[in-house]
Order: structure tokens, then C-alpha cells, then sequence
């Protein structure tokens, strides 16, 4: 298929030299689609229907041994067809792919055998076969499937496409029309569905989405890195990612707030003292505006001035889109009195009006250009203007929480902050329209503020996005209670919240362990469970002050003796230390989002920058030192229940301050005194 493409000549088939260049690009991105990906087999899995799909089985005798309307498609990663246009593989997005995934004893959906073939390495080693319709076939787990969720993650994250299960297939599915939020407690695989919700949706609406763009917004630049292979290797290249730091990179953040000022910033109060400062600038005309053209004047008077000024007012349209309205208005008034005059303008004559000096002074004095870095700028740092705007909004101690100390001279100058750079998105869409997508991916939605959930909102005004994330896993001050709250300033309210409660990743004693901390943080959530048969590795040790970095090395020793990546993850302030402590034992590691190796497969991470990474094997160092490094108890405990459950086989607690009072329990089997 690569091969045909790259041999095609579109000399003769170009009606000019933008049609050629147009083509070869559409000719090129089919060539870098269909690159061979190395130990990523085509299929995965097969189907063999009673029926063939779309055919009335009383028309049709049914094929149990092949005969009469007996079918059977390959499933894989793409479609694939051989050189006379028949497809060998089906693409598991089509709708006959869909009972590979739904199908079980109890609905067979009309499947005599669905089969699952296992791989190592790239090569073909094992075949595993369900006969769906037969009776007499117990229902079993299958091994292959166990065995592809258990294997060892090396390199960046991998598509889970054939191993999808049925609740996660029923969101993947789910139709564009609307939006769906996903809460998912560690490990049910809630980035790896809205990856392959992307990828689904870029099927069924490949037009649509092709023409209004797709968006993958994730925490940080560490976690793109991470997910940046999933949708190219299903052959989806189109999609672009980004942070909500880079979404409304406007002003270059230099500064970072304390957290009273970041929560104030962030409160979706702000929007509405926004809103005032831009409509401020809006002045009553004071005088008739009087345009001359030729030997004749024409004067529109004041009252009919700030009639237009009023309706456009009260229309609450972007202040941009009536500054530009503004102009015709008037020159319509004085079109109204050319044609009472007995002259007959027409359009062209209302464009020049439109242009002319006296009316675009009397725009100028009444709606004047806003600069939104500008307006922010002075809000943050003139006490008398936000007092005018924020009045009835924010109490005077808010105020003075987000009022610069030392107010800056220019945009250029200002030390933003990340929550900055949010409000003068926000001002810049009450100026002008952000542009919509069709569709918007938001992973670890929960860290979000109302400001930066309105910021993702405006970017799918006019389609719908996929929000996931896990309460429990809020890790922000600011950090959304309830998935209908953050709906709401998202511009999304009443979209459909699914709950995936059951893992594949993090190990049964690691989840119950973590889950201990669920009554503190997230009271309200079901404790996660996991179909994982291997119990994992799972280990607690106590050890003395002086021997922690020593005990830290060994325990992470002992996880290179196993396969797969290791992550030693600790708080932010022990990152130089153990960097260090590291070095000089030998040790090689590698930062968040740079991809493992056989060669280097251990990642020293802040916990800070754990979130949606995951390990083989997880060394934790000092709980205690994690939750003291956030501003509150709630978020560090938050903290240290998303560094608890990055692991896949294995985890090591390593402390040697007293562990939260809520993982203390007594009578771990776990526990064993170092």
C-alpha cells in the first residue's frame, strides 16, 4: 500500500501548479501514515460471524462450519488491502470490528469464534480461540488478553487498542454530537480511551473534524511526551497536543503565584470583572457626528448616536465585533438622509461613509480599541480600577491578593504568571470570538480552575469534547469537587459522566492500599478495583534517617534486576539530592517524558510531574515529604495517592518520617521494619 502511493504520478492530473502542491501534500501524508512501525503487528485479532454482517439469518443458512454465509474479518491497528483493493484487515474502529470488543457468551453478537493472536516482539507466537455460540464452552479470562495488559511498559505509552474492554469500547464509541466526561480511578485506562476516542471519531467524521481540527490538551509537556506516539501509531497524524499553558501562551509566563492569588485569579468571578473593564471603555456620544462629501454635510445628532451605541450595547456581542459594527451603523443613519434627499446611494457609498475621518473619530471616542495584556495589566496593577469593576465580586482581601506588589510598566516588562496569561485569554475572547474546534481531548481535567475550564470551553463552543480525569486525583488548591461544576464554566452543562471504576493497570494490593486514602480526599468516589490476576510486587519499609538515600539505591537496584521501566518517585525538594545520590552510585536517569530504553529504564520523577505516568516498578520515597510539600493536607494527600498508583508490577515504600495516619494501618502484611 506504502509502495503504491509513493509510485503515484500526478503530472498529468493537475489542473496547475496549487492543485499539484495540494495533492503531493494529501500523496505524502498517506506515505507517512502507512510507515511500518516496528513490533506492532497489523492484526490482532480475528472474527468469524454465523452470518454475514447485514444479513437476515432467515434469509440465509447459518455457517457454523463455513458454510452458507459463514464470514470471518481480521481485526488490526488500520485497514489493510491487497493489490487488487480487497480488504485483508478490517479496522477495528469499522462497525463490524465492534463485537471483538462487546461480545461475551452471555451476547454473542452473532459471532461463532472470536479469536485473539499474541505476539512477542513483533513475531506471531500464540493464538487463543472463544467459540462465543457454543454451549458447551465455559467462559474463561482470556490469557492472551491478561498477558498484553501485564506486559512491561519500556518507551513511550502504547495504544491499547487490542485490549480494549466494553465499557471502555461504549465511550470510545460514543457519538461527536455530544460531550462525555470520564471519571476513572489510576488505571482504568481513561487517557488511553480518549486517545482512541480521537481516533474513532477521526474515522466516523473524518471530513467534519478534518475541516475544524481535533485538540489532545494534556498537564504538562513531560505527559504530550509520553502519550505522543498512541494516535500515529493507529495512523492518526493530524492531532494536534498541547497544555493549557501553551493554549493561551500569549504573554510569556516569568512569575508564579502564591496560592491565595492563583485561586482568586482562577475563580470564574473574574470573568464578570473582565467583562466590566472591557465594557468600561464604552463612552455615551457627547456630539452629532457630521460627515461631509462633496458640497454636502450630513449630520446624524447625538440622541441617534447613542441610540446605535445603546442597542449595540445591550446586543452583548464581542466588544470587537460591535467596534467593527459601529461605523456602518452610522453610515447607514446617513445613507437613510442622502436617500431622503432624492439621492440614491448604494452600498459602496455606505463603505466609503463607513471610512470617512469624522466617523471614525466618533468610533474612536465612543468604542475605543482594547488591548487585552493592556486591560489586564491595569487591573493587576491599579487598586482604584479593579476596585470599580470587582465591586459586589471580590471582597477587598481578594483584591489585594491579586494586585501586583510593585505594579509593571508595560506588557513586555510584567512578570506573568500562569493564571495571568488565562485572563488576558479570557479578555482577548471578549474583544474577539476564540476560533472552535470540532472536538477537544482534556486529560487530567481535574487540576483545571473555572478560568482555564472556560478556557478549554471556548475552544469547542461549536463541538464537543471528551473531559477526563479523577477527583481523587485533584492536586490543585483550586481542584474541581463535582464533574457538573466543571461542565458547567466549560460551556458543556449536562454532558454525560461515565465512571470507570475497574483497572488494568496498577496491581490489586497497590489499589487497595492507595484506596485508604480515598475517604480523605474524595468521599464520594467508589474504591477502584483491578482485574489484574498477578497480585504485584508490593513492599514497605521502614528504615532510619540516616540510611534513607542508601535504602532508596538499593530498592532501586533491586527494580532494575526485574523487566520493564523503573520511576522513583519523591518530592519536589529530594530531586537534586537524589539526582546526586544517584550519579555517584552508577545509576543512569532519565527525566519525565524522555522515553526508556533497555539501556536506561530508570526516570527520576518530581511528584509533582507524575501524574498519567506510569512504571513497571515504582520506589517511593518518603510519603511524608510529598504531602508536606503541598500547601494543604487535602492536596498532599492527593499528591501522594496519584505517586502511590503510577505502578504497574511493583511498588517499595521507602520512609523514614511516620507515614500519613491514614496509610498506617495495623497489621500490614506488607510491612517489614528495615
Amino acid at each position: 500500500m506504502r509502495a503504491d502511493a509513493e509510485a503515484l504520478n500526478i503530472a498529468d492530473v493537475t489542473a496547475n501548479w496549487v492543485n499539484a502542491k495540494v495533492l503531493q501534500g494529501e500523496i505524502d501524508a498517506r506515505i507517512k501514515a502507512l510507515a511500518d512501525l516496528a513490533h506492532t503487528p497489523l492484526f490482532f485479532g480475528r472474527l468469524d460471524y454465523l452470518h454475514a454482517p447485514g444479513l437476515d439469518p432467515s434469509e440465509g443458512g447459518a455457517g457454523a462450519d463455513g458454510g452458507p454465509g459463514d464470514e470471518n474479518f481480521y481485526i488490526g491497528r488500520r485497514h489493510v488491502h491487497d493489490a487488487h483493493g480487497d480488504p485483508m484487515v478490517i479496522d477495528w474502529r469499522a462497525p463490524v470490528s465492534q463485537p471483538f470488543y462487546r461480545a461475551s457468551k452471555k451476547d454473542p453478537m452473532d459471532l461463532r469464534m472470536r479469536r485473539r493472536f499474541g505476539y512477542t516482539g513483533g513475531e506471531l507466537t500464540a493464538y487463543e480461540d472463544e467459540h462465543l455460540s457454543d454451549p458447551a464452552e465455559a467462559e474463561r479470562t482470556s490469557q492472551l488478553l491478561q498477558a498484553e495488559i501485564e506486559r512491561p511498559r519500556v518507551g513511550p505509552m502504547r495504544d491499547i487498542v487490542a485490549t480494549i474492554q466494553p465499557e471502555q469500547d461504549e465511550i470510545v464509541r460514543a457519538g461527536i454530537g455530544g460531550s462525555v466526561c470520564v471519571q476513572g480511578a489510576p488505571g482504568t485506562g481513561k487517557t488511553a480511551v480518549g486517545l482512541h476516542r480521537v481516533a474513532y471519531l477521526l474515522y466516523a467524521h473524518r471530513e467534519r473534524l478534518a475541516r475544524s481540527g481535533t485538540l489532545v490538551i494534556g498537564p504538562n509537556d513531560s505527559f504530550l511526551r509520553y502519550i505522543e506516539q498512541v494516535l500515529p501509531a493507529l495512523g492518526e497524524l493530524e492531532v494536534k497536543q498541547a497544555t493549557v499553558d501553551s493554549l493561551v501562551g500569549h504573554v510569556e509566563v516569568r512569575a508564579r503565584d502564591d496560592a491565595a492569588a492563583a485561586s482568586v485569579k482562577g475563580d470564574a468571578r473574574m470573568a464578570e470583572v473582565l467583562r466590566r473593564a472591557v465594557r468600561s471603555h464604552i463612552t455615551p456620544p457627547e456630539e452629532a457626528c457630521m460627515v461631509v462629501r462633496g458640497s454636502r454635510r450630513w449630520r446624524v445628532p447625538v440622541y441617534e448616536l447613542q441610540e446605535i451605541v445603546e442597542e449595540l450595547r445591550e446586543r452583548d456581542i464581542r466588544y470587537g465585533a460591535a467596534r467593527e459594527a459601529l461605523p456602518q451603523r452610522i453610515a447607514h443613519a446617513v445613507l437613510v438622509r442622502m436617500e431622503q434627499a432624492g439621492e440614491a446611494p448604494d452600498d459602496r457609498v455606505q463603505d466609503a461613509v463607513a471610512r470617512n475621518a469624522a466617523v471614525k473619530a466618533a468610533v474612536k471616542a465612543v468604542w475605543p480599541p482594547v488591548d487585552p495584556a493592556k486591560l489586564v495589566l491595569r487591573l493587576l496593577g491599579d487598586a482604584e480600577f479593579l476596585a470599580a469593576h470587582a465591586e459586589g465580586l471580590l471582597t477587598p482581601e481578594e483584591q489585594k491578593a491579586v494586585l501586583w506588589a510593585k505594579p509593571a510598566r508595560s506588557v513586555k516588562s510584567a512578570k506573568w504568571s500562569s493564571a495571568d496569561a488565562v485572563l488576558i485569554d479570557e479578555a482577548m475572547d471578549l474583544v474577539a470570538r476564540t476560533p472552535s474546534l470540532g472536538h477537544v481531548v482534556l486529560d487530567e481535567a481535574q487540576d483545571l480552575s473555572p478560568m482555564q475550564y472556560r478556557a478549554v470551553g471556548r475552544r469547542c463552543t461549536t463541538g464537543s469534547v471528551t473531559v477526563l480525569g479523577d477527583i481523587a486525583q485533584g492536586t490543585t488548591p483550586w481542584a474541581t469537587d463535582t464533574w457538573e461544576e466543571a461542565l458547567g464554566h466549560m460551556g458543556k452543562p449536562g454532558s454525560v459522566v461515565e465512571e470507570l471504576t475497574q483497572g488494568f493497570r496498577v496491581p490489586r494490593e497497590v489499589i487497595a492500599y492507595a484506596s485508604r486514602l480515598l475517604p480523605a480526599i474524595a468521599p464520594d468516589l467508589r474504591e477502584a478495583t483491578s482485574i489484574r490476576e498477578s497480585a504485584g510486587d508490593f513492599e514497605i519499609r521502614t528504615v532510619r534517617p540516616e540510611a534513607l538515600d542508601a535504602s532508596v539505591l538499593a530498592a532501586c537496584h533491586d527494580a532494575l534486576g526485574k523487566e520493564g521501566s523503573v520511576g522513583l518517585i519523591v518530592a519536589d525538594a529530594r530531586v537534586p539530592g537524589l539526582r546526586a545520590a544517584l550519579e555517584e552510585d552508577g545509576l543512569r536517569c532519565l527525566a519525565p517524558g524522555e522515553e526508556t530504553s533497555a539501556e536506561a529504564r530508570l526516570t527520576l520523577v518530581p511528584a509533582t510531574l507524575a501524574k498519567g505516568l506510569e512504571y513497571d516498578y515504582v520506589v517511593l520515597d518518603e510519603p511524608a515529604a510529598i504531602v508536606d510539600g503541598e500547601p494543604d493536607e487535602r492536596t498532599g494527600l492527593r499528591r501522594l495517592y496519584v505517586c502511590l498508583t503510577r505502578p504497574v508490577s511493583g511498588l517499595t515504600v521507602i520512609h523514614a518520617a511516620d507515614l500519613p495516619e491514614q496509610l498506617a494501618g495495623q497489621g500490614d502484611a506488607a510491612a517489614r521494619a528495615c
